[in-house]
């Protein structure tokens, strides 16, 4: 680099991504820390899992309501508005005395996350020099999917080995937020004709009838997907701890992190693969990542725990990538943003609702038993989604 556009602008496309990672970051600082509150709050593997969908909610939410906000307002205001709610999420948990303000936290920063997929990544994208749009996806990729990573990673570290566990990753990602917001004001606005927040309409989830043989295993892919993360970051520290006598927070939050770590190695080589390969690869690496999981439940085997979130997070980098390019190619462009916004409500319910159920059940039948028959059911489910793929002639050039 220069010192010309060329190298402003990837300055400036690295700084959106790097307030996009911290964003995310928040979104699973929590993770590591359920035990500490279920200890200091007594509330049941269920209710865990409650908390923790209530996010996806949020993200819904936004998605559907005020999706295409900055796309009238600006990317600024809106990601500073996500901003806010992550700060607001944060101070939630560090006011954490009882489970309303878990329930609350959980869902502003859903919020937060909801008013960034969009908005950040289209920022990332534009702030880039105009021939680096392949690098500049990957970019927001890494920072979306690094971010949700760093953060699980940087809360069990700093709840195993510093003072205050429940509440110094707050304070710490607290001041992130203020950095972020001060990078943030530095760098100029890339909507050049905007229009007032009166404008913004909600957005239906909608299927024209040329995308729905793409979407489907491209959905049914995503959801397994978003559903093993769910799983791993919801319920997978309890496991550790109940079954294999791991009670190292930063251990735990570090297999959290490979998960979203692969994601990114994942999403990094559907470029050298190619999407149709990428999706049924992806599905293969899903799978293999549910069966070693399995295994490790079964066999209560800590290695192959690590293992699977490898696979599994690979997998799912994979096929979501490849399954988000598909989509938004088939969708005709006054449809675009709308098919999308589908295809990301399908993979949070992905991210909510089976961890629910998991949640459901180890009230009844033990958190081992129903972590199997969350992996049977995943693993029918992105299976017919290969098989699907098998059966669809490849689409040219892919």
């Amino acid at each position: 680099m220069n010192g010309g556009p060329d190298s402003r602008g990837w300055l400036a496309c690295c700084l959106s991504g790097a307030v996009f990672a911290v964003c995310m970051a928040g979104t699973t600082l929590p993770t590591p820390l359920y035990s500490l509150y279920q200890d200091e709050l007594g509330f049941s593997e269920l209710m865990v899992t409650v908390v923790y969908a209530v996010y996806a909610f949020g993200v819904i939410g936004v998605l559907l309501l005020a999706g295409n906000a900055s796309d009238a307002i600006g990317r600024r205001p809106v990601l500073l508005v996500g901003l806010g709610c992550a700060a607001a999420s944060a101070v939630c948990f560090l006011c954490a005395t009882a489970l309303g303000w878990l329930f609350a936290g959980r869902l502003l920063s859903g919020l937060s996350a909801g008013l960034f997929t969009g908005a950040a990544t289209a920022y990332v994208m534009e702030l880039a020099p105009r021939q680096g749009s392949s690098r500049a996806s990957f970019v927001a990729t890494a920072a979306n999917m690094g971010g949700l990573g760093c953060g699980p990673l940087l809360a069990g570290i700093l709840a195993q080995y510093a003072p205050w566990p429940l509440h110094l990753p707050f304070i710490v990602h607290l001041a992130l937020v203020a950095v972020s917001v001060l990078i943030l004001l530095g760098l100029r606005e890339t909507v050049a004709e905007r229009r007032p927040l009166s404008t913004v309409r909600p957005q239906r989830p909608g299927l024209p009838p040329e995308v729905r043989a793409v979407f489907r295993p491209a959905a049914l892919a995503s959801f397994v997907g978003f559903a093993l993360f769910g799983v791993f970051t919801s319920v997978s520290p309890a496991f550790l701890s109940e079954f294999l006598d791991v009670d190292n927070h930063a251990l735990s939050g570090l297999i959290v992190a490979l998960a979203f770590f692969a994601s990114v190695a994942g999403q990094s080589a559907v470029g050298r693969i190619g999407e149709q390969r990428s999706l049924s690869l992806g599905c293969v690496g899903l799978l293999g990542g549910l069966v070693l999981l399995a295994a490790a439940i079964w066999w209560q085997l800590l290695p192959l725990i690590v293992l699977s979130a490898v696979l599994g997070g690979a997998g799912q980098g994979l096929a979501f990538r490849a399954a988000l390019s598909q989509v938004a190619s088939a969708s005709p462009p006054d449809r675009r943003a709308a098919v999308i916004s589908t295809l990301f409500v399908v993979a949070y319910l992905g991210i909510s609702v089976p961890v629910i159920g998991v949640g459901v059940l180890s009230d009844h039948i033990g958190l081992q038993d129903a972590g199997l028959v969350f992996i049977a059911s995943m693993a029918v489910l992105v299976a017919w989604a290969g098989l699907h793929l098998l059966r669809r002639p490849a689409v040219k050039g892919q």
